[in-house]
């Protein structure tokens, strides 16, 4: 029997969300909750039969017995960052002047108090043992699964991750890959740079949470739901944000908190709100 989830406060930005922790709207009184620890988290990876590899650098905050995380650009971080975030509270880090900070210590708090539990409507989802790659090849499959079914237009894929492609490649949906890093996928597809100039021509969004660690969340928020197309998030940089968007232009969230898949090789749990459908494909 399922649970329904708790009437969310309604909230259509990030800052209004932002806010709206501030004011007590989740509860708990963010000028009373510090961060006892904070860290960064770097990986390099080129996965075995992978033309190229990529780098990734996360900041992590912690609060009580919950994780909050936001993607970096490698090297990006200020050496002072950490220092400013251990022992303040979350009220003073809402205000700090690096976004990615904010984002942490926003998604910190949220999944303190709304934690990715069945009655906050989310559905857990393992993710088997095995190799980076295997592993990276079943979350894919299940965050194309919050896709709608067989969309007949191009699906917008804005943080391109070449296990996500294959996925869609595999179920004959076509995409166009987007990232602001450029450069070209694993099968030699130009990666676009600029989302919003690609969002009129595609039917289905499907974007990384570190859109939010970036400042460009919300014009796909916006575009969602002036349009009714939906807005698939995966997200391990504000896993527990992104949820506070479904029916505000977020159509579904894979929420992936800290410990990532990608940290070792034994099983994991990754969280799903939204409808979940089933594709063909055996990989």
């Amino acid at each position: 029997m399922s649970v329904p989830a708790l009437r969310e406060p309604a909230v259509r930005t990030v800052d209004q969300l932002t806010e709206c922790v501030r004011t007590g709207g989740y509860g708990p009184d963010p000028a009373e909750e510090r961060i006892a620890l904070a860290f960064t988290t770097a990986q390099a990876v080129r996965h075995e039969g992978r033309a190229g590899g990529y780098r990734n650098e996360v900041l992590s905050l912690r609060l009580a017995g919950a994780v909050g995380s936001c993607a970096v650009e490698p090297g990006a971080l200020p050496a002072t960052a950490l220092d400013d975030c251990v022992g303040a509270t979350v009220a003073d880090l809402l205000g700090h002047p690096l976004l990615p900070v904010r984002i942490a210590a926003l998604d910190a708090y949220l999944t303190h108090v709304r934690p990715h539990t069945p009655d906050h409507g989310a559905r857990p989802h393992t993710l088997p043992a095995g190799t980076s790659l295997q592993r990276s090849r079943a979350r894919a499959r299940a965050v194309v699964g919050l896709l709608p079914p067989a969309p007949t237009g191009r699906v917008l894929v804005i943080g391109v991750v070449n296990s996500l492609l294959e996925a869609l490649r595999e179920r004959g949906i076509r995409y166009v890959p987007c990232d602001l890093k450029g450069g070209a996928t694993e099968w030699d597809e130009p990666v676009r740079t600029d989302a919003l100039a690609e969002l009129e021509s595609c039917e289905v969004v499907l974007a990384s949470g570190m859109t939010l660690g970036n400042g460009t969340f919300q014009p796909l928020l916006d575009h969602a739901a002036a349009t009714g197309k939906p807005l698939v998030m995966f997200a391990q940089t504000g896993s527990a944000v992104l949820p506070r968007f479904l029916g505000a232009g977020v159509s579904a969230v894979s929420a992936e908190p800290y410990p990532f898949f990608w940290l070792d090789g034994g099983p994991s749990v990754i969280h799903r709100y939204g409808a979940i459908h089933r594709y063909g494909g055996t990989r």
